[in-house]
């Protein structure tokens, strides 16, 4: 048993063993990889009772704190879920593996064969919070890519991450890789955080997964390079030109699938000419789907609409509540996603495609979307099996972050005795 009572002590001796597997996972084979997840989708299977078990530990003690319903959600597990976390395991599994990948060769007339591969970043340092299938989707997508990987999960998903991590670690055992190549941190003391932004020495990079205040303390307080996750702040626009029957379809999944995770849409601008068709008929729907619509303008006059204020604009509220305004047209659409936007995911709901290009080109978040459900900025949905997070940076990595985005690259030069004149 760990000492989980020295912090800094426990920290530093989880950050020396994940360097040590890194070492060693840097070079191990695509087939040990691919077995390791198998036989862990394999044992969480086996295990589904017991994980969502452990979970319904951590949903009592969430009801007791008074978590909100959409933040419950993203908590709970039940055997759907369990299924689906295994099913991301064996699509991570079953992908080319990133290790090694050729990215661009050439010759050069000094007689060089230049080659640019993939490689390991070595040990990531992943803080998430009350989402448990992090667990298994960090691990998982790692270890694809030959990194260690420390996990620091959220007090509210610790029983359940604990479950989850048993699942992975017996996956490495089965096929004979180092265990300490997936470490769960042990403790909920939030002092384990602060050890992990400061391991220059041993983690790489870290990855928030969280609400606005993690990604804050970890940006400001982290002396180890972090992929930037920021709160998703998802716009839609519906242009004059919008199918009103997709409009239905897109916004209302967009909002009301799953409210809590960062996908969710937050703001409808809708075009000034058809506010009083297509835009009453869309935020009726909402309301009668059980969303608190805030409007402004002409449209806080549809009836169950309640007035918007300054503080709804930029506002993420990851709940059954959205923010609705009118603009005059698409550069008015661009300038407020410009403004209030978090660079995350922003989509057009248009049948004109010069618009549609328009709104491409002219926003910079990391993913844009037309006619489609913004649900569907996932990794699993880009067929990436799993993600480790959405990242709203624009060093390294942008979008969702599978396995291949989780390498780095090196230069192999080859050469027949070649000398430098």
């Amino acid at each position: 048993m760990k000492d989980t009572a020295d912090i800094p002590a426990l920290m530093a001796d989880i950050g020396t063993r994940a360097r040590k597997a890194a070492q060693t996972l840097a070079t191990a084979t695509p087939a040990s990889k691919r077995r390791a997840l198998e036989a862990a989708a394999d044992v969480i299977e086996a295990d589904s009772a017991r994980i969502v078990a452990e979970n319904r530990r951590d949903m009592d003690d969430a009801r007791d704190k008074g978590l909100a319903p959409a933040m419950l959600d993203r908590l709970m597990l039940d055997k759907a879920r369990v299924r689906a976390m295994a099913q991301g395991l064996r699509a991570v599994a079953a992908q080319d593996d990133p290790v090694g990948a050729v990215m661009h060769e050439w010759d050069m007339p000094s007689g060089l064969h230049i080659r640019r591969v993939r490689t390991p970043l070595g040990v990531v340092g992943v803080i998430y919070e009350s989402r448990p299938n992090v667990t298994a989707d960090a691990g998982a997508l790692c270890l694809k890519s030959g990194n260690a990987v420390i996990l620091r999960g959220g007090s509210e998903s610790f029983h359940s991450a604990r479950a989850i991590h048993r699942c992975l670690v017996a996956g490495l055992r089965a096929a004979e890789l180092p265990e300490d190549a997936v470490q769960l941190v042990p403790t909920r003391d939030r002092a384990a955080v602060s050890e992990m932004l400061a391991m220059t020495d041993t983690i790489d990079v870290i990855v928030p997964r969280g609400g606005k205040g993690l990604v804050g303390l970890v940006q400001r307080e982290a002396r180890v390079p972090v992929f930037a996750h920021l709160e998703g702040i998802v716009h839609i626009y519906i242009d004059a030109a919008a199918d009103p029957e997709k409009v239905l379809k897109v916004v209302l999944n967009a909002k009301t699938r799953r409210p809590g995770i960062c996908g969710a849409a937050e703001c409808l601008l809708i075009h000034k000419d058809i506010c009083d068709s297509v835009g009453q008929g869309v935020l009726r729907a909402l309301i009668d789907a059980g969303v608190t619509v805030r409007g402004e303008g002409r449209l806080a006059q549809v009836p169950g609409v309640m007035p918007a204020g300054p503080e709804d604009w930029g506002r993420e509220y990851l709940d059954m509540i959205i923010a609705a305004r009118p603009v005059d047209d698409i550069d008015a659409a661009i300038a407020h996603i410009r403004r209030f936007g978090s660079s995350h995911t922003d989509c057009i709901i248009t049948e004109d495609t010069a618009a549609r290009d328009r709104f491409f080109a002219e926003l910079d978040s990391a993913i844009l979307m037309h006619n489609a459900s913004t649900q569907f900025a996932d990794g699993g949905e880009f067929g990436m099996g799993a993600e480790i997070g959405i990242a709203t940076g624009k060093m390294h990595a942008r979008g969702p972050v599978g396995a291949e985005q989780l390498t780095s690259f090196k230069y192999l030069v080859t050469a027949e005795g070649a000398v430098r004149a």
